[in-house]
C-alpha cells in the first residue's frame, strides 16, 4: 500500500505544482451562443477569440459578465453570420474603448483568404473600418500568440479554391510534453510534443477541407477537438477523426436546431474514435453546448486538457 500513497502524492504534486508544469497555463471556453461558434481563449488575464458567434446571441454581454473588456485579437474562421454576426452589434458605448456600455475592444481582427467575398465579409470589414480595428489575413504557417499560448494556422493555404466551409481557418494550440517547463506552441528539449495538451479549432471545416488539410499536415493529433460544422453530416469523416485522435471533443450547437445537428452518425464516429461505449447516451468526453451551456477546459502542461 505504501507505493500507492507515494504515487498519489507524486501525481497530486504534479497537478498542483507552482511551476509551468502542473499549473493552469490557459483556458479554452466554448460559449453557449446557440447555433454558431464563439471560443474564448484566456491566458494570464489576456483574452482572445476564435469566432464571435451570431448576432442576437448575447456574446458581448457574456464577455462583459466574465470581466473581458479587451480582446488582444479575434479570428473569424470564415464568412458566415453564425460565426461572426455579433460584429454587427459592436459599439464604443460612450465613445471610448472599453467605455460605459461598450463592447470589449478588439485590438486586431484576423480573417481567412477571401475565396468568396460576399455580404457578410464585406459588412464585417466595414464595421472594423468604422471602429478602427486593424484587419489582417491569415494563411497556413502563420502563428498567433496570447501570452505564452501559441496557436498555429494549419489551413487554408494561399489561393485555396474550396468553398466557404472548406476554407475555415484551422488553428492548433499545442503544449510541449515532459516536465521541462515548456509552454504552448514550443517543443521540449527532446523535440517531442504532448498531444494531450493541445486543441484543434476547425470552424465549419467540411470533408473537402479535411481531406486537403490531411494532405498538408500528417500530424494533426490533438487532445481536444472542436467538432467541425456543429456536428453536421458533411464534416468529421472517420479518417479525419482518426488522424486527430482526440481524447475529448466539443460540439457548439443550438438546442432543437432545424438542421439535425449533431447527426447521430457523427456522434457514433466520435464515440468510436474517443473510446466511448456506443450504448452511452452521454459522456463527459463528448460535450455539447446545447445540453450543457458554455463548456470550459483548463490547459495544464505536463497533465493535459481538463474540463472545468
Amino acid at each position: 500500500m505504501k507505493w500507492i500513497w507515494t504515487l498519489l502524492i507524486f501525481l497530486w504534486g504534479c497537478y498542483n505544482d507552482t511551476g509551468a508544469d502542473g499549473e493552469v497555463a490557459g483556458r479554452v471556453t466554448f460559449l453557449d451562443v446557440g447555433q454558431g461558434l464563439a471560443v474564448l481563449l484566456e491566458q494570464e488575464g489576456r483574452f482572445a477569440m476564435y469566432d464571435l458567434g451570431p448576432d442576437s446571441a448575447g456574446v458581448w454581454d457574456s464577455l462583459r459578465a466574465r470581466g473581458v473588456d479587451t480582446l488582444e485579437w479575434a479570428v473569424l474562421s470564415h464568412n458566415h453570420r453564425d460565426h461572426g454576426g455579433s460584429v454587427f452589434e459592436m459599439n464604443l458605448g460612450d465613445g471610448s474603448a472599453g467605455g460605459e456600455g461598450a463592447s470589449p475592444f478588439i485590438r486586431r481582427l484576423y480573417v481567412g483568404p477571401d475565396t468568396s467575398g460576399g455580404f457578410v465579409r464585406d459588412s464585417i470589414l466595414r464595421v472594423a473600418f468604422r471602429l478602427k480595428i486593424p484587419v489582417d489575413t491569415l494563411y497556413r504557417g502563420d502563428e498567433l500568440s496570447l501570452g505564452t499560448m501559441t496557436l498555429k494556422v494549419l489551413w487554408p493555404a494561399t489561393f485555396t479554391k474550396v468553398g466557404d466551409n472548406g476554407a475555415s481557418l484551422v488553428l492548433q494550440g499545442r503544449s510541449a510534453g515532459g516536465y521541462d517547463g515548456s509552454v504552448l506552441g514550443r517543443s521540449n528539449s527532446a523535440g517531442s510534443d504532448n498531444p494531450d495538451v493541445s486543441f484543434l479549432l476547425t470552424g465549419d471545416l467540411d470533408s473537402a477541407g479535411e481531406r486537403r488539410l490531411m494532405e498538408l499536415s500528417p500530424d494533426l493529433t490533438s487532445g481536444l477537438l472542436q467538432v467541425g460544422h456543429h456536428g453536421s453530416a458533411g464534416s468529421s469523416t472517420l479518417r479525419f477523426l482518426s488522424r486527430v485522435a482526440p481524447r475529448q471533443a466539443v460540439i457548439s450547437v443550438g438546442a432543437h436546431n432545424g438542421y439535425g445537428h449533431p447527426t447521430e452518425n457523427v456522434l457514433r464516429k466520435l464515440q468510436y474514435v474517443i473510446g466511448v461505449p456506443v450504448d452511452s447516451s452521454r459522456s463527459e468526453l463528448i460535450s455539447r453546448t446545447d445540453l450543457e451551456g458554455s463548456v470550459s477546459y483548463q490547459v495544464i502542461p505536463g497533465v493535459g486538457i481538463l474540463k472545468d
